[in-house]
């Protein structure tokens, strides 16, 4: 039997019983109709390729020199199936893989009980789940996905508003990095940040202490800087602090790994690590905090299924213990801009509990690229407008308010050093990250004073008008995307126009001053700053407050 037979067979299988199938394409009466379906069939091996390959990435687009998987949906009686089961052998023994009844059911030749991802109306029996996560679109074959091959004509609507409104002008959140002052050069102080354009700034990170459960610094630097910025509050009478806690490198294998799992699934343990909280935020002045957990239920980074309900009840119990201390407290959230790792959140229910999240729309390429077989050693932007766009539908499937969203914008680029000299644009190809720089030390990375300091050593900036990004070249290979004056304006305006409620930056000392004064720029009002620290009048009836009293009657 021909392949073209073979997935002619395919089709048959989706409309017929096996039993009807067996004769299909042996009669001339037939041939024209065998013809149309072998067509068909070789679209609907592709389209099963493609969804089965987005279910094992999170990557629907394959690259070009990629090879074509559709042979893998076809089996027989000693070749099973990679994804799905494989139905009824034909008389040469050729069979092909498939999903629902009509693979797994009767005549099914093996690996029949798999289950589909989702329900596309066959019933519970042959599917692991009703619903797609996010509630995104279950296809024909049984996969969840969001793209038309996904979801037929459906479309999901965005938030439209006035960009003139400024509905992002809101919140200009900064993430402060307290460990910066390590680095070899271009350091911060919590003094030296720039004044006016913030409103709130979040300490990171803390940690949660993985048998106590209890707050503990990252180092013994760090925990000293705690005080140094909520102090900044003085003088900034309208700047929230809030600490963030958690961050990418505790989810990274070690002593940590697994410390958010177990708090969500702890009560007992909740309970340790809210007073500790709270007395760290009485202690300290703070105003919040932002629980960065990257990322539940990912086993690839110490998740677990049960951390998707676990969450929600840790969140709800957060809040009822922040709102129990009498004052004000904020609380919020970061969510990644990948539909693999955001599946593991509940948004829905995440939601009435915080006052925002704070979507990571940044890193979406990196080096890390090269590992992924859908993407490639080809670089790519690290942040860019088409792919945000898909990456908050997410929400809107969900009916998450977007005043409630904060964007995320990246004060650093990532870097590329690209294979061909000749090939430096977007799409060519790289060997490795970028060389590392004379501050961050880190290949692959360079923060937006050093690539200022690029460009005015006369390197080439082009723009990006489709991804809204500024692409910088320099030294024959080098590579790095990143966001200026030009492109961040493109952002907020893209904010504004989905109604978002604020901005967020990673972060504020990977900046010389320059980015936030351009955001500022953006139409965004800066916040009162007092020219010296109020003047503190002791409370009526206290041991200071007589003093005074005895100061005013002396002068007088």
């Amino acid at each position: 039997m021909t392949m073209g037979s073979l997935r002619c067979f395919l089709l048959a299988c989706l409309a017929l019983s096996p039993a009807v199938v067996g004769h299909l394409g042996h009669s001339h009466l037939h041939h024209k109709k065998h013809m149309h379906s072998r067509h068909h069939a070789e679209e609907h091996t592709a389209t099963m390729a493609s969804q089965a390959h987005f279910q094992r990435t999170g990557r629907l687009a394959r690259r070009q020199d990629e090879p074509d998987d559709s042979d893998d949906f076809a089996c027989t009686a000693s070749k099973g199936c990679k994804i799905g089961c494989c139905g009824p052998l034909d008389d040469a023994g050729n069979g092909v893989c498939g999903l629902g009844p009509n693979f797994c059911g009767e005549g099914c030749t093996s690996s029949c009980h798999y289950k589909s991802e989702c329900d596309p109306g066959w019933g519970a029996k042959w599917s692991n789940a009703t619903d797609c996560p996010l509630n995104v679109c279950c296809s024909a074959f049984g996969f969840c996905g969001t793209t038309a091959g996904f979801c037929g004509g459906a479309v999901t609507s965005s938030p439209e508003c006035a960009i003139s409104a400024g509905t992002s002008n809101k919140r200009t959140i900064g993430y402060y990095e307290g460990w910066n002052s390590q680095r070899d050069c271009g350091h911060m102080t919590p003094d030296e940040i720039p004044k006016g354009y913030y409103t709130h700034l979040f300490f990171s990170f803390s940690l949660i202490n993985p048998k106590t459960f209890r707050l503990e610094p990252m180092d013994d630097i760090t925990g000293t800087l705690y005080g140094s910025l909520s102090a900044l509050k003085k003088t900034q009478p309208e700047l929230q602090v809030w600490l963030a806690i958690g961050g990418w490198a505790m989810n990274d294998p070690g002593a940590w790994r697994t410390t958010f799992s177990d708090l969500a699934a702890d009560e007992n343990a909740q309970d340790a690590f809210f007073e500790s909280l709270v007395t760290f935020m009485a202690r300290h002045n703070y105003d919040g905090v932002d629980i960065d957990w990257e990322y539940p239920v990912a086993e690839d980074r110490g998740g677990k299924p049960e951390d998707f309900d676990n969450f929600v009840n840790f969140m709800r119990r957060l809040r009822e213990r922040l709102n129990a201390t009498g004052t004000p407290k904020g609380l919020s959230l970061t969510l990644p801009a990948s539909y693999w790792y955001l599946k593991g959140f509940d948004i829905v229910n995440l939601e009435p509990h915080i006052d925002f999240f704070n979507v990571m729309t940044y890193d979406i390429h990196g080096v890390w690229d090269k590992t992924i077989s859908v993407l490639g050693p080809y670089a790519h932007a690290h942040t860019n407008l088409t792919e945000i766009e898909d990456a908050l539908k997410l929400l809107w499937r969900n009916n998450i308010n977007p005043e409630r969203v904060n964007l995320g914008l990246g004060f650093y680029g990532r870097s590329f050093t690209m294979k061909d000299p000749g090939c430096m644009s977007a799409g060519c190809e790289f060997t490795e990250g970028g060389n590392g720089g004379a501050c961050t030390g880190t290949a692959g990375v360079l923060s937006a004073h050093e690539i200022s300091q690029i460009i005015a050593g006369g390197a080439t900036m082009t723009l990006d008008p489709v991804a809204g990004v500024q692409i910088v070249t320099w030294d024959e290979n080098q590579w790095v995307s990143w966001d200026d004056t030009t492109t961040l304006k493109m952002k907020v305006d893209y904010a504004n126009q989905r109604c978002l409620g604020g901005v967020m930056v990673w972060a504020v000392d990977l900046d010389d001053g320059t980015l936030i004064k351009s955001l500022a720029e953006t139409g965004r009002a800066t916040t009162i700053i007092l020219d010296k620290e109020p003047d503190i009048i002791p409370c009526f009836g206290s041991d200071n407050w007589q003093g005074l009293g005895d100061n005013n009657s002396t002068s007088s």
